[in-house]
């Protein structure tokens, strides 16, 4: 049983441990935006090796998480931590020390499965380290603090590529790294789930990047024409997404192996409906982080460091507003705050797009910033605490998995298919004027994405979504949401560690 209180030494030193390992592979995927104008001309790469040195760690990242999460539970989670922090480490020095384009997207894809195992890790080991009465608050303090590693990724990267060049961005994971293996070898207690057996289910997680990565190299290639390697790649990513469902589903019947997607959470239409408004939100928002700071630098001349900062006030609202957003979600019902949230965002997504040559920061950048950042404090909240609601509750740990993997699979197929389609392909990146003219219709997209996602939570969103079956309110244990990429991980209410 756990036994660690957050206010003695050993639950400081496993806070430490567990913020620094997340907020690493956090500030990583945050702080890789600000450097990609200096690696692409460094590294003589095109928009599509942009994208892929974004995607590449998102595809690998959201195809193993929930395989990383299993790992944990059956070998140790400590163990499987460590593993994933070590991989980490060793991927982003041969990011570092890529030579070109092609690798340092292998590096990242490799990045990605360090982080599909130690992120998982980090919320499990709190989980079945601290007694029940500490256990919100340090997933609270947990998802806070990280959440401020990954805002203050983009200035520090920023900093990083003026002063050191941009492979500093990368190397400095290992000195992090470092501390977090000290810190949870000798002050990290492992544990496992008893009740883990069976085979896992490798066949899933192999067939789930499959389908992502032919999906995605499909929608990357694809304005360059319907090449051999194109149709190949889009056959084999539906096949492997059929084969992906057929095989989930005949597992799900069987007690020996566990699935990595139990298919039945889906059972629950609000559960589908929400998950699909997360596919939409997130998807519009991975494309925006990806090129926002792109265009901040390309089209107005800003400085790394400038545009690496210039999202700050986004995370710094939702740390301040979300809390806020889910108690009154709470009390008001979850429909409202995510329709307005989505609609609000989505106004400030097109202003976003407005940004050009002639913007200053303060009166062209900060306030459509700030309206984004406005609707998405109010929306992440509650969308998370529905999941957890509409999911049976056998499934809580699972639900909040598949979310934050929707999330992920979202921004990697957005990223890769609405670039191309606003034009920004080959060298725009060279070409502000080309770039600040797809910029704008990228925006537009994904700001229509957005309004479509507010339609769809205002038609399926329950006001009682956030009541569980027996009547009793359901809310996220993390309450401080400040991540962009996906939403918070959630621990799994209905098991013991």
């Amino acid at each position: 049983m756990p036994d660690v209180r957050l206010s003695t030494g050993p639950g400081r030193w496993i806070l430490l441990a567990t913020v620094l390992g997340s907020g690493v592979a956090l500030l990583d995927s945050t702080v890789v935006n600000v450097a990609l104008p200096k690696l692409g001309h460094d590294l003589n790469a095109g928009m599509a090796g942009l994208q892929w040195t974004v995607n590449a760690y998102t595809l690998t990242l959201a195809g193993f998480i929930l395989l990383g999460g299993s790992l944990g539970d059956r070998y140790g989670r400590r163990r499987i931590f460590l593993i994933g922090v070590v991989w980490f480490a060793i991927a982003s020095v041969l990011c570092g020390m890529a030579l070109n384009i092609e690798m340092l997207i292998v590096s990242r894809a490799l990045q990605g499965v360090g982080g599909a195992l130690l992120t998982p890790g980090a919320l499990a080991i709190i989980q079945a380290s601290f007694v029940a009465d500490d256990r919100p608050r340090a997933v609270g303090a947990w998802s806070g603090l990280a959440g401020v590693a990954g805002a203050v990724g983009p200035f520090a990267g920023g900093w990083l590529v003026e002063v050191a060049g941009w492979r500093w961005v990368f190397l400095l994971n290992v000195p992090l790294t470092a501390v977090v293996v000290l810190v949870a070898v000798r002050h990290v207690p492992e544990s496992v789930d008893p009740e883990s057996h069976g085979r896992f289910d490798v066949l899933g997680a192999a067939l789930a990047a499959l389908a992502l990565a032919g999906t995605t190299y499909a929608l990357t290639e694809a304005p360059d024409g319907a090449s051999l390697a194109v149709i190949t790649a889009a056959v084999a990513g539906t096949a492997a997404a059929v084969t992906f469902v057929t095989v989930e589903r005949n597992r799900g019947n069987r007690k020996n192996p566990r699935p990595m997607l139990a298919l039945d959470v889906f059972a629950s239409r609000q559960f589908s409906a929400v998950n699909i408004v997360t596919f939409i939100m997130y998807g519009g928002m991975g494309v925006m982080f990806f090129l926002f700071v792109l265009n901040l630098q390309v089209v107005g001349g800003f400085s790394p460091i400038a545009a690496g900062t210039a999202l700050l006030p986004v995370t710094a609202l939702m740390l301040l507003l979300s809390a806020r957003a889910g108690a009154l979600a709470q009390k008001i019902g979850p429909r409202l705050p995510m329709t307005i949230g989505l609609l609000i965002a989505a106004a400030g997504m097109l202003w976003v797009g407005q940004i050009d040559a002639d913007s200053s920061y303060v009166r062209g950048v900060l306030p459509p910033v700030v309206v984004f950042g406005l609707g998405l404090s109010a929306v992440v909240a509650p969308l998370t605490a529905t999941v957890l609601a509409t999911a049976d509750v056998r499934h809580a740990g699972v639900a909040s998995g598949v979310n934050n993997a929707v999330a992920r699979a979202a921004g990697l197929l957005a990223v890769a298919a609405i670039p191309p389609i606003a034009g920004l392909t080959g060298d725009a990146y060279n070409d502000p004027s080309k770039f600040s003219h797809g910029f704008g219709i990228a925006m537009a997209t994904c700001a229509a994405m957005l309004a479509a996602g507010a339609v769809l939570s205002f038609l399926t969103v329950s006001d009682d979504a956030l009541r569980a079956p027996s009547g009793e309110p359901v809310e996220p244990e993390c309450r401080s949401h400040c991540a962009v990429g996906a939403p918070q991980l959630q621990p799994d209410r209905d098991t013991a560690p």
